[in-house]
């Protein structure tokens, strides 16, 4: 997903300390959880996970507690399509990007975020209002196969 696991938690810790938050090691181990996994991650996931990873368990409280904190931080990204999480691929980035948007595989539940650009989504915003709604979340999840999926079916 990305280059280097200590560059990537060096700049979370950063970005949590510039808000006054504390990026704890049990953070830190489930961020690193989620930026190694090459798919989309439950809370139960990363609880097995956890226990593989570093003996030790972690109820599941605490990982949704965990979860939260690193959602309001921008370092993962909650898939409501899967109930599943991810590592923001743009942890490391200090620039401004568009609306993250995922792509979602059903079958392997490999996860790909894109950016769609923010005119597109101010769009939609617009329609969605003159369709009597109000826009609460730009948060775009499709459901997909990738290409290995899609080739292995064939």
């Amino acid at each position: 997903m990305v280059h280097n696991l200590d560059v990537i938690i060096k700049h979370a810790e950063q970005n949590c300390k510039s808000h006054g938050a504390r990026l704890t090691i049990k953070r830190k181990q489930v961020l690193a959880s989620l930026v190694q996994s090459e798919k989309a991650l439950s809370a139960y996931d990363l609880i097995e996970l956890y226990l593989t990873n570093f003996g030790e368990k972690i109820p599941a409280m605490s990982v949704y507690r965990i979860l939260d904190f690193l959602e309001n931080e921008n370092l993962v990204h909650k898939l409501n399509l899967a109930n599943k999480y991810v590592a923001c691929s743009h942890i490391t980035c200090s620039h401004d990007h568009g609306v993250p948007q995922f792509l979602i595989c059903s079958s392997c539940n490999q996860v790909k975020e894109i950016t769609i650009n923010k005119s597109t989504i101010a769009e939609l915003k617009s329609n969605v209002e003159q369709a009597g709604f109000h826009l609460v979340t730009p948060q775009l999840e499709m459901n997909c196969i990738c290409h290995t999926c899609l080739s292995t079916a064939a």
